[in-house]
C-alpha cells in the first residue's frame, strides 16, 4: 500500500477496481484547509486519461510492473505466440488483447511484453515500423506537388494513409502510437 505522498510519473496503482498509470501528479497545499494531490491517471486497459483528486491520507495498492524483451514468432486463429529473448521459453496471448497493434507486427519483430504483477498484461511496440505496401492507388503525375494522401495496404494488411508518390513495393515508415506515416525508408 502506497499514500499520495509517494506518487510518482508512471507508477502503476489500483483505483476503484481499475488498473491506472500516473500521468501527472501535482501536491497542492492550499491557504485554506487541508492539502490534496490533484492527479491525471491513464487506464491501462481503455488509454483513457481521467482526472482526480485525492486526500493526503489515502491509500492504493502499487502494482509491480515489469517489460521483457520477447520476438514475436507466429500467430494461431485465436492468440499469439512470443519468445522470450533471454529464456527462449514461449508465451501466448490473446488476439483479443492486441487489437489494433497485430496488424503492425511482423514475424521476428522484437516487443516489449508488460507483466503487472508477474502476469502477462500487454505487448508494446516498437515506436516506429518499416513495412513494405502491397498495394496502392497509382499517384497521377503532378498532384505530388498538391500534397494530398491515399490509403496504402501493406504487407501485413494494415491500412494507413501515405502520400501520393508512395508506390507498391516501397517500405515506409509507420509510427505504432498514430499509426500514420512517417517516411519512406
Amino acid at each position: 500500500m502506497i499514500s499520495t505522498n509517494q506518487f510518482k510519473v508512471g507508477m502503476t496503482i489500483r483505483y476503484e477496481g481499475d488498473i491506472y498509470r500516473i500521468a501527472e501528479y501535482q501536491h497542492v497545499k492550499p491557504g485554506k484547509g487541508g492539502a490534496f494531490v490533484r492527479t491525471k491517471l491513464r487506464n491501462i486497459v481503455t488509454g483513457s486519461l481521467i482526472e482526480k483528486t485525492f486526500r493526503p491520507e489515502q491509500k492504493f495498492d502499487q502494482l509491480r510492473t515489469e517489460n521483457r524483451p520477447m520476438t514475436y514468432l507466429y500467430e494461431e486463429p485465436d492468440q499469439v505466440v512470443f519468445m522470450d529473448a533471454e529464456t527462449y521459453e514461449q508465451l501466448a496471448l490473446s488476439k483479443s488483447s492486441l487489437e489494433g497493434r497485430l496488424d503492425l507486427m511482423t514475424v521476428n519483430m522484437p516487443v516489449d511484453v508488460v507483466y503487472i504483477d508477474g502476469e502477462p498484461f500487454d505487448v508494446e511496440l516498437p515506436t516506429f515500423v518499416d513495412l513494405r505496401v502491397t498495394d496502392t492507388a497509382a499517384g497521377v503525375r503532378g498532384d505530388t506537388v498538391s500534397g494530398g494522401s491515399k490509403e496504402a495496404v501493406l504487407e501485413t494488411g494494415a491500412k494507413v494513409q501515405v502520400p501520393l508518390f508512395v508506390e507498391p513495393g516501397d517500405v515506409v515508415r509507420i509510427d505504432t502510437r498514430t499509426r500514420e506515416y512517417v517516411t519512406r525508408a
